[in-house]
């Protein structure tokens, strides 16, 4: 799977990160000082979130300091579903009921091994299609679509 990853801050737990998502056979790109480019949150966040949504990569993962900024910043682009999440369960949850497509972690919170569990409930859950998340779904898209519009008028 090819995978667009990154980090506003060059920390010791994005770079484990990384290099467990190569160990797992995805090919990453990534963005922000891990990668040797001083970027901001936002900037890492857009970038990761647009290669998703343009189809470059199909599916993404982002740092920062709590992860609630990169996510923030991820769900402003349309097409994105950025979730937060600090442990297993909500990862699962994020890629069962809300087709998650970037997956959001915080610097500060997120060990080593509490990485890997997510990353393992991650990969293994796929949306599952019913008629309430699908109906959800639609109700996101229309959300998006509205302000898109009225962004553009």
């Amino acid at each position: 799977m090819k995978l667009s990853v990154g980090s506003d801050m060059d920390m010791h737990v994005a770079r484990v990160v990384f290099d467990k998502l190569r160990e797992r056979g995805h090919e990453i790109v990534v963005y922000g000082p891990v990668a040797d480019r001083p970027m901001l949150w936002p900037e890492v966040a857009r970038r990761v979130a647009e290669d998703v949504a343009a189809g470059r990569a199909d599916e993404g993962v982002l740092f920062c300091w709590t992860g609630t900024g990169v996510s923030i910043a991820a769900n402003k682009v349309p097409g994105v579903r950025a979730a937060l999440c600090d442990d297993a369960e909500t990862a699962r949850g994020a890629r069962l009921w809300n087709k998650a497509n970037v997956l959001c972690m915080s610097l500060r919170r997120t060990s080593e091994v509490i990485a890997e569990e997510i990353l393992d409930k991650w990969f293994e859950t796929e949306y599952q299609p019913n008629e309430e998340d699908d109906a959800c779904l639609a109700q996101i898209e229309e959300i998006e679509h509205h302000y898109s519009k009225s962004s553009g008028e």
